[in-house]
């Protein structure tokens, strides 16, 4: 939350005088400074490039005459801006979206936008987004060199959290997806999108699935052992599938934890392209004959998914979050949602929605009929040892809303 915003620096840019004043008095309404304004793109430029004087948050027209909005967030960057953005546009919501990407293609943090017309409440729902008057700051992302990596993965500081998926039409617990973390003895916990990717550049990601699945079996064997029994799912990289020897290494951790091949999911993301695809294709065909699952996880995102849907044979496609969190009030979200699913049950797949985020987007899933669902609104990734409290838990919020319902 912002603490101080009369020392906020804002410039307002709109081509519309009614709307500049408008906004203007907004601002001023909920406890900035005056802002800047301006009524076209060369203006708004040289007002922001003034010394000692650079504001820390644009609002945004982006259909202007002259330069527009799109070109003004290029130059913008050119000059080496530094503060955040507000899209204030009448356009429609897949321009809107396209522009939001390009913009965090630049790099320049975006706190949203506003549709015209707006309201007081939602411009100050934006403007809780900023950072700037916050009393700490986030830190920077580490870099890590893989020799560092090596050492963790060897050293066993790679730990397992899992996150829920539940059946929608029921809400009963059906399984866990294995999500890596790296307890680092200094950083503290670092996230897999620090060092999965530096795993895939240095040739060390089939050592870290490894490690990931020895202890995601071990992991299931003990649940069993307490009486719940749960479906876990294993995120393997396309880099995992190079080796045909990568089959016989699952195998051979099913057998030695007692874990049957029908309770493990392998959730296959194609976010690389391989040159040769024969080794992966033997890998994903003989895990199949063996009943371990295989679900297309992240769908619609990879290199391309509808020809590798076609050429293996899948028993479960995830919806990437992307087009599931708030689909049900964005149109074009919600139309590849509808496409998707429908393509899963055409298919006698499992279609399991990720990023269900609230409420609104649960009873998405819920009036859609989509099989199974995860995201924080269900739950959160947690360490092994808080599942059967959480299990608990749930239990007690499903009976809540039977009582409601």
């Amino acid at each position: 939350m912002l603490l101080d915003r009369s020392s906020i620096r804002v410039l307002v840019l709109d081509d519309e005088p009614f709307m500049l004043k408008l906004l203007a008095h907004l601002l001023i309404e909920l406890g900035f400074a005056p802002p800047l304004i301006s009524d076209n793109g060369d203006d708004a430029l040289r007002l922001a490039a003034t010394p000692g004087a650079e504001p820390d948050l644009i609002l945004l027209d982006l259909n202007m005459p002259g330069m527009d909005g799109v070109e003004f967030v290029r130059k913008l960057v050119e000059q080496g801006f530094g503060g955040e953005l507000i899209l204030v546009s009448g356009e429609d919501e897949r321009m809107l979206h396209m522009a939001e990407k390009l913009i965090r293609a630049h790099r320049v943090p975006l706190l949203g936008h506003l549709r015209k017309p707006f309201s007081l409440a939602g411009l100050s729902t934006l403007l809780e987004r900023s950072s700037r008057g916050a009393t700490v700051a986030t830190p920077a992302r580490k870099r890590y060199p893989p020799e560092r990596l090596r050492e963790a993965i060897e050293r066993g500081e790679l730990v397992n959290y899992y996150q829920p998926k539940v059946q929608v039409d029921t809400g009963a617990v059906s399984g866990v997806e294995t999500l890596v973390r790296w307890q680092h003895p200094v950083d503290g916990l670092v996230f897999p999108d620090q060092f999965i990717g530096l795993a895939e550049e240095h040739g060390l990601i089939d050592a870290l699935t490894r490690a990931v699945l020895r202890a995601a079996f071990e992991q299931s064997a003990a649940w069993r052992a307490q009486g719940i029994n749960l479906r876990l799912a294993i995120n393997v990289s396309m880099d995992n599938l190079a080796s045909v020897e990568f089959v016989d290494f699952i195998t051979d951790a099913s057998e030695a934890t007692g874990v049957a091949p029908s309770d493990v999911v392998l959730e296959i993301t194609e976010s690389r392209l391989l040159l040769d695809q024969r080794a992966p294709l033997e890998v994903l065909a003989r895990l199949r004959m063996k009943r371990y699952g295989l679900s297309i996880d992240d769908f619609g995102t990879g290199h391309s998914s509808l020809k590798l849907l076609r050429d293996i044979p899948f028993d479960e496609l995830k919806i990437d979050r992307s087009f599931v969190h708030d689909a049900w009030h964005d149109p074009t979200a919600r139309a590849i949602y509808d496409a998707s699913l429908a393509l899963g049950q055409q298919l006698n797949m499992v279609v399991v929605a990720e990023g269900v985020e609230d409420r609104d987007d649960w009873e998405l899933v819920r009036r859609s009929r989509c099989d199974k669902a995860q995201g924080y609104f269900i739950a959160r990734p947690m360490p092994a040892a808080e599942l059967p409290a959480w299990m608990a838990s749930w239990r007690a919020r499903l009976q809540r809303w039977s009582k409601t319902s």
